[in-house]
């Protein structure tokens, strides 16, 4: 009767039992596949827990709010991406304008550097004799003819963008000469991608362009921009980027003025003298120190940007999401931070580099200091 109990009984007391069963089996089998070694040191056990939680800290790092930064795609993936993106960045007027401009800017330059590596011997010939440096033959008329187009196209960013630099310029003088802070607000403003006043990171985090009509009196003003629409956006992290230094707002702007008298230094050698009586050093001097100017104010600019997105964080879309969600399902793991990279990897890179680079230096001295001893002896 014992053995038959279970048929007779209800439902209910069956399914009870075949719970409690099949948990002591599960407990049972996990116990005979895992055993853990009597001999084993708790303080091994304790430092290897305790290493893990370290690693998966690093790893999976978690904002108050929940934020994750965006996944890192594959490589076939980011320039799927990237071309759709510049599809449509190209179908729109300034986008289709930038594209054809900068295709002549490389075109022209190509052209140019060819004729200066002396590509094309062919060109060189002038009256049945060989010689490249002739002032009419044609490399050095096609040399005229691209450094005049070059010199054009590069008056439209010199001078197109002059009017913004100049007031750029004017708020700054503002600023250092009668300390108007209200200038330095409004250069925050123009430079929101960038730059940050003093206190602002200590603003509230939900703050943005949206609702600060409505927290006027909340804040202090000083560290809110010109207009108050400009203000940057909420921060995805719940963190706020802490205050740009102001010597770097300076350079900028001081750059970017620079570009332009350059610019006009250029344009007056290229069209007030004609190719005989301009100096051949000219031409090639004015022409790389305003793009190094350009290029140092935009390298800068997007250090701190990019600076700037790494603590705020930068905004998720669609994809996105789907990618952490599906990623997370399959156990695929992603850094929290803008580069999807391990931090402590990255530290030690950086060591190793260092390390390399000292020790390639003390090997040159130790090798100079043992040539200097060969020559004294000698």
């Amino acid at each position: 009767m014992t053995s038959e109990s279970p048929r007779i009984s209800k439902e209910g007391d069956i399914e009870r039992m075949t719970i409690v069963s099949t948990a002591t089996e599960q407990n049972e089998s996990i116990t005979q596949r895992a055993p853990i070694p009597p001999t084993q040191a708790q303080e091994g056990i304790g430092a290897s827990l305790a290493s893990n939680a370290a690693a998966l800290d690093v790893q999976m790092r978690e904002y108050a709010n929940g934020y994750h930064f965006p996944p890192k795609y594959p490589i076939k993936e980011q320039i799927r991406m990237g071309l759709v993106s510049f599809w449509k960045f190209y179908n729109t007027g300034f986008g289709f304008f930038l594209t054809i401009y900068s295709l002549n800017v490389v075109a022209w330059g190509g052209m140019l550097f060819l004729l200066l590596c002396n590509a094309a011997p062919q060109m060189c010939i002038v009256n049945g004799t060989f010689d490249c440096n002739h002032i009419d033959s044609p490399r050095r008329i096609w040399i005229e003819t691209d450094s005049q187009i070059l010199n054009a196209l590069f008056c439209v960013t010199g001078f197109g963008l002059a009017p913004w630099r100049f007031r750029d310029w004017y708020y700054l003088l503002r600023y250092r000469l009668y300390n108007d802070q209200d200038a330095l607000r409004t250069l925050a403003g123009v430079h929101r991608g960038w730059f940050r006043l003093a206190g602002s990171d200590q603003l509230p985090v939900n703050l943005g362009p949206k609702n600060i009509e409505e927290a006027v009196g909340s804040y202090d003003v000083d560290c809110v921009p010109l207009p108050l629409e400009t203000v940057s956006d909420a921060p995805p992290t719940g963190i706020r980027a802490p205050p740009t230094k102001l010597w770097k707002m300076d350079f900028i702007v001081y750059l970017n003025v620079l570009n332009t008298f350059l610019q006009c230094v250029l344009s007056g050698f290229m069209w007030a003298l004609n190719r005989y009586d301009r100096p051949s050093w000219s031409t090639g001097l004015f022409v790389c120190l305003a793009c190094i100017a350009s290029a140092i104010a935009g390298i800068m600019m997007g250090i701190e940007g990019k600076h700037v997105k790494a603590i705020e964080g930068v905004p998720l879309d669609k994809t996105d999401l789907e990618r952490l969600a599906r990623d997370k399902e399959l156990g695929i793991p992603h850094y929290n931070n803008i580069k999807d990279k391990d931090p402590e990897a990255e530290k030690e890179k950086e060591r190793k580099k260092r390390e390399k680079k000292w020790f390639g230096r003390s090997e040159k001295s130790s090798l100079a200091a043992d040539n200097e001893r060969q020559a004294f002896c000698a």
